[in-house]
């Protein structure tokens, strides 16, 4: 049974709604009542990783949103974002995660060439060019580690850190034990990154991006200041109703719950989805964004997010 709060939440939101885009038809999975985040003034986001216009980010830092996670290079190879070009988008009053994969690597990245054969795990599926690796391999973190060093000196608030679903993706022999061990080999991965980057600017944010059961892993929450979360809530305006997709809302709710901040994004178009996504995400404490999965395009959803 709903509590008068969580009753009293929901009225709320759906005048919201009502004012300023179209209300959702589902309630909301009940209230956030935990501690504020750390993350100062964050209550919108967008994310843009390919297609920016004319290269630049102008079109970005003219919009209201108050963080964008955006990629390390312009056009996805060796052509990164300056450090002028990062504070200029910062000085209109952004936070700015730099995007970057530390459990796979794609064909077209600069340090394709440097990573062993053997240390590659075939594609990942849907992604030919795409390539699982050995992360816990000590050979990869030289890649992950030139990254992050890009990332610091581009002058970025923190790294968003993708294909942390390798773990459970790749065989669970893949490293010769198990799926437990494959899980904490990924946490150690990103405790590690977390002490490199907290030792040169303590203030540099890490999130990773999805596998929110990693919250039972001891250390995972000390390691990590957000977490980045897709398919919340719709998946290319399909309904994200499986069991997994339940507890993949519950176990964000988790690390919301531990006071960090929790980014949704979900791939919707449709006015009535973007809405429901909206809705439901404010309601579990979590700052949504709607897009397409491309994420070629800023994309600005009326009602919902900042004009």
């Amino acid at each position: 049974m709903r509590s008068a709060l969580a009753r009293l939440s929901w009225a709320l939101l759906a005048v919201l709604a009502a004012c300023g885009g179209s209300s959702s038809d589902d309630a909301p999975d009940g209230p956030y009542e935990g501690p504020p985040v750390a993350w100062e003034g964050v209550s919108s986001f967008t994310y843009q990783l390919t297609n920016y216009a004319d290269d630049r980010l102008d079109q970005i830092a003219g919009s209201k949103f108050d963080l964008a996670v955006i990629e390390l290079a312009r056009d996805g190879h060796s052509n990164y974002f300056t450090a002028a070009e990062i504070g200029a988008l910062k000085a209109s009053g952004k936070q700015v995660l730099a995007y970057f994969e530390i459990g796979a690597i794609e064909e077209y990245r600069p340090e394709w060439a440097q990573v062993p054969a053997d240390l590659k795990l075939g594609p990942v599926d849907g992604w030919p060019d795409e390539q699982y690796v050995k992360y816990w391999d000590e050979r990869w973190w030289p890649v992950v580690q030139g990254r992050l060093d890009r990332a610091l000196a581009g002058g970025f608030t923190g790294c968003y850190l993708d294909m942390v679903v390798t773990y459970e993706e790749i065989p669970a022999n893949a490293a010769g034990t198990n799926r437990a061990d494959l899980a904490r080999k990924m946490v150690d991965l990103i405790a590690r990154i977390n002490q490199y980057v907290k030792a040169r600017n303590p203030a540099f944010k890490v999130m990773p991006q999805n596998s929110p059961e990693l919250v039972d892993q001891t250390g995972y929450l000390a390691a990590i200041d957000g977490l980045g979360m897709e398919d919340m809530y719709w998946s290319d305006d399909e309904a994200c109703d499986e069991d997994w997709c339940e507890e993949n809302r519950a176990n964000a709710g988790r690390v919301r719950a531990a006071g960090k901040l929790v980014l949704s994004t979900d791939y919707a178009v449709r006015s009535s989805h973007v809405a429901d996504a909206y809705t439901r995400s404010r309601a579990a404490g979590f700052v949504p964004y709607a897009s397409v999965r491309a994420l070629d395009r800023m994309t600005v959803n009326a009602g919902w997010d900042p004009q």
